[in-house]
């Protein structure tokens, strides 16, 4: 097992590692997609839920350009605004959830390590769950990849970050774009086998934990 001693800072990734998002973000990706339908630019289809949290962990860019890759770009954008609006929609009307024991492992945590949020995500997202969660009592600065205009990988921002924070460093994430954060130097990837990732994306990572308060077993 890794040795995790030195680690002071620890870099979680949001959905699928602390919030269950298939809980909104599979009905945004079906009225978006009944809106493609709507517009003649995609075939009625019943999907499987894991077809359509597989996109969950990509940035709106990735998704679209793996998905769906020759939609025009307005469709993608307007397909996008709705995916987005539903969810802080629902986030509003208090219909997001974390994963028992989040905010407890977040708070054992807390005092001991510097925590950083950083998800694939829209600024808006991530604020309407600081709010509804009271995420800032828990980490020192978060971070989504719309702040930087959706074209930097978690990898590339967290190696422009590293010198505001202290070493060693861990993330904990659920899917490959996590993981291989753990790839630059004096940082670990702790993989959550639970959340949305395929089994050969968690292979990257050093250690695997079922729920996230096993955390509390290596830092």
């Amino acid at each position: 097992m890794k040795d995790l001693k030195n680690v002071k800072t620890i870099i979680f990734d949001y959905d699928g590692t602390l919030h269950d998002s298939s809980k909104i973000y599979i009905p945004a990706f079906m009225k978006a997609y009944d809106y493609l339908v709507d517009h003649d630019k995609a075939p009625e289809k019943k999907f499987q839920d894991n077809e359509i949290t597989q996109w969950l962990g990509y940035s709106k860019k990735e998704m679209w350009e793996l998905f769906m890759p020759h939609l025009e770009e307005p469709y993608k954008t307007a397909a996008s605004t709705i995916i987005g609006q539903t969810m802080v929609e629902k986030i509003s009307r208090r219909e997001a959830y974390l994963y028992p024991n989040a905010l407890e492992t977040l708070a054992y945590l807390k005092g001991k390590y510097t925590l950083i949020f950083l998800s694939n995500c829209s600024i808006d997202y991530m604020e309407s769950h600081a709010e509804m969660f009271n995420l800032r009592d828990y980490f020192t600065a978060m971070y989504c990849t719309e702040m930087y205009e959706f074209k930097k990988s978690k990898k590339e921002i967290v190696r422009g970050l590293k010198d505001k924070y202290p070493a060693d460093y861990v993330v904990v994430g659920d899917r490959h774009q996590d993981l291989e954060v753990g790839e630059l130097d004096a940082t670990y990837a702790i993989g959550c086998s639970y959340g949305f990732g395929q089994a050969k994306e968690l292979k990257q990572a050093d250690i695997l934990i079922e729920d996230i308060s096993e955390l509390k077993k290596y830092l």
